[in-house]
């Protein structure tokens, strides 16, 4: 996926998280995409444009209906992102946490001479 950008601002609205939740249950059309939600269809239809604008689902041709599916492969880009981000943060953590126990470390070395 070359935009990210796109993506994570599709994942901004809830509906559309919603409907990704959805589709990660398997292919659905327009009409069983609208059922759980209090919003028109071109409504839902207007949120599905915007998440295969971004790579994050694909939708197809078959005689009258128009199933949609996750992307497999934007929604990888966007997990691959992700889990980047994560493994920097958690080494951002781990280091803090190994700062925070050596304070700790010390300030009980200190309290015990001053006793």
């Amino acid at each position: 996926m070359n935009n990210l950008n796109a993506a994570f601002t599709a994942l901004s609205d809830p509906t559309r998280r919603a409907i990704l939740a959805r589709l990660a249950k398997g292919e659905a059309t327009v009409n069983e995409l609208v059922e759980p939600f209090a919003i028109s269809q071109p409504a839902v239809s207007q949120h599905l444009k915007v998440l295969e604008q971004a790579g994050l689902i694909v939708r197809r041709v078959e005689g009258t209906k128009r199933p949609c599916s996750l992307n497999e492969e934007g929604m990888r880009a966007v997990e691959a992102w992700m889990s980047q981000q994560r493994a920097t943060w958690e080494s951002r953590l781990d280091r803090m946490e190994g700062y925070v126990n050596q304070l700790k470390q010390k300030e009980s070395r200190d309290a015990k001479r001053n006793t």
